[in-house]
């Protein structure tokens, strides 16, 4: 079970989008994944197209963590009509749902017993050794508050995405440091799943200047390959849709895009955690 969290310490920049870009090309990987929706607004949450019942959400599963059962309260996304229809049996997609009440742990002065709620939950998931996931995928808030070191004790790599201006690239080079120093006191086992290049304009000199720079600052880290900026992207999340299941030639490149992206953090992150390790 590899668990990446997808994070960035500034705002406005994709976080969710990628997010939500992952979990369609897993889910037409077919690799069962588990969406955990840590950010307080949810946002992961509306965009797979949840429908809750009776299930806890995330922040009161992390109250409880070690009574709680995710396996018990977790939501099938509803991305998974669209594969019903075919026929054919779905892969697995399910969310652990976002809410505000788990803001309550947005803080700055956890302690390291809070730190560890999310991974004991995700233990517990895991007891015998069968986890039901290959891959999950936490959603975090743009801080480097409680839910970011939370998620980032319960991950092994932290995916970061940027948009190429300069002051996400600032913010990206604070956080590639943040992680050091977390990996130092608390998570020995963290490492950078790379960064990803959100929202690029191809005809911007401004974005080329920028992916320039980051490639300079940033080496093998920066992944390709590079998102661009979709118009149709906010149409595809309002419906709640998978991008490998929308119409159109504009969604058939970004879902290849998201392919490529995928292979790219499961194969390279994979290799640096073996190099971090040596």
């Amino acid at each position: 079970m590899q668990v990446v969290s997808i994070s960035s310490l500034k705002g406005g920049v994709g976080k969710t989008s990628v997010t939500l870009g992952l979990a369609s090309a897993a889910l037409a990987a077919g690799i069962p994944t588990l969406v955990i929706d840590l950010d307080p607004h949810a946002d992961a949450t509306t965009g797979l197209g949840v429908a809750a019942r009776d299930q806890l959400d995330i922040g009161q599963l992390i109250k409880a963590s070690r009574k709680a059962d995710l396996g018990a309260n977790v939501v099938p996304s509803g991305w998974l009509a669209a594969h019903e229809n075919d026929g054919a049996t779905p892969p697995t997609l399910d969310v652990a749902m976002g809410s505000a009440f788990s803001g309550i742990y947005d803080r700055p002065d956890l302690g390291k017993r809070d730190l560890r709620r999310l991974a004991t939950i995700l233990a517990n998931a895991d007891r015998d050794g069968t986890a039901p996931y290959q891959l999950v995928l936490i959603d975090c808030p743009p801080s480097l508050n409680g839910l970011t070191r939370m998620a980032w004790t319960a991950s092994s790599r932290v995916l970061l995405v940027a948009e190429p201006g300069l002051f996400s690239v600032a913010g990206t080079q604070r956080t590639l440091r943040a992680i050091e120093l977390f990996r130092t006191e608390f998570a020995p086992a963290l490492v950078p799943a790379g960064i990803v290049a959100n929202r690029v304009r191809p005809g911007s000199s401004e974005h080329a200047y920028r992916l320039a720079e980051m490639k300079t600052m940033f080496g093998e880290l920066l992944l390709s390959p590079t998102i661009p900026e979709q118009a149709n992207w906010q149409q595809i999340q309002g419906a709640a849709h998978p991008v490998h299941q929308w119409p159109g030639d504009s969604a058939k490149n970004a879902s290849a895009l998201f392919d490529r992206l995928l292979d790219s953090v499961l194969t390279q992150s994979a290799t640096r955690s073996r190099l971090y390790r040596g």
